[in-house]
């Protein structure tokens, strides 16, 4: 894991998600949509806290954790900086498969959207998911997030300098089976693991959820930046009802594919 919290300790995450604007904006939509009103929410892996710290602005009850330490830190911070201190239930240092500091459905409903990306052994994914159900209240929304493997293999073959080893064919089709991603260079996005779409409901399934929804947080990750200046240049009324269009998009099951990212959205049975 410390490749992992090496990157996320010089990676602006807070930052990635202002640049892709939609992600945000088409999870909150949801999870806003599944939330119960009022209620203890767990932000599990939450990063720097974009969405721990909209959770406590609509007055929920906030506990975050994540791996590094640094983006504990931005949290905390951020938290202070928007004077929302008393939505807080505190900020630890956690990995997801260990939330042994937590007592048995302690939350109202609880998110990880993040540490299923860097978890390549099964036994380990496992866990996670587990951890995540034992701490939830029965009946309580969990939001997952996943990364789907059909769409690095086209990322791969649109760019593959950028995403070495899958700079040729072996790789790619090596990939493919494995749905693991370690990054040749040095700093960049790796120790990472895709899912295949088919495989997310019926794994959280089999470990105590029932499915509410599964869609693509960011369908419109296939729009570059040429594209995306384009309608910006149109006005913001235009690109509104991008966003409003993607928001619909997002639950269609054909699309899942071109998304960069997933989210599942379940209840514990």
């Amino acid at each position: 894991m410390s490749d992992i919290i090496n990157y996320y300790s010089q990676f602006d995450e807070w930052g990635r998600l202002d640049r892709e604007p939609v992600e945000f904006q088409v999870n909150w939509h949801y999870i806003k949509k599944y939330l119960p009103k009022t209620g203890h929410i767990l932000d599990n892996g939450a990063g720097p806290g974009k969405y721990a710290l909209q959770l406590a602005k609509e007055r929920y009850q906030v506990t975050l954790t994540d791996l590094t330490p640094r983006l504990v830190e931005i949290a905390e911070n951020k938290e202070k900086e928007w004077k929302l201190e008393k939505q807080f239930n505190g900020f630890f240092e956690a990995d997801a498969r260990d939330l042994s500091r937590f007592t048995d459905e302690q939350f109202d409903a609880s998110l990880m959207l993040g540490p299923m990306y860097h978890l390549q052994e099964e036994k380990d994914r496992i866990k996670a998911v587990k951890e995540l159900n034992r701490v939830t209240k029965k009946g309580g929304v969990v939001c997952v997030a996943f990364m789907p493997r059909v769409r690095h293999i086209l990322t791969s073959l649109i760019a593959p300098e950028f995403w070495k080893p899958n700079d040729n064919m072996d790789t790619i089709i090596q990939f493919s089976h494995s749905g693991c991603f370690n990054h040749s260079d040095e700093g960049r996005f790796t120790g990472a693991y895709y899912y295949n779409i088919k495989d997310i409901n019926p794994f959280m399934e089999e470990l105590g959820f029932e499915t509410l929804q599964l869609l693509g947080s960011n369908v419109g990750a296939i729009l570059n930046n040429e594209s995306w200046d384009y309608w910006r240049n149109k006005g913001e009324e235009e690109v509104a009802k991008i966003i409003s269009f993607l928001k619909e998009a997002a639950t269609d099951p054909y699309t899942l594919g071109i998304s960069s990212h997933l989210l599942y959205i379940g209840r514990k049975k």
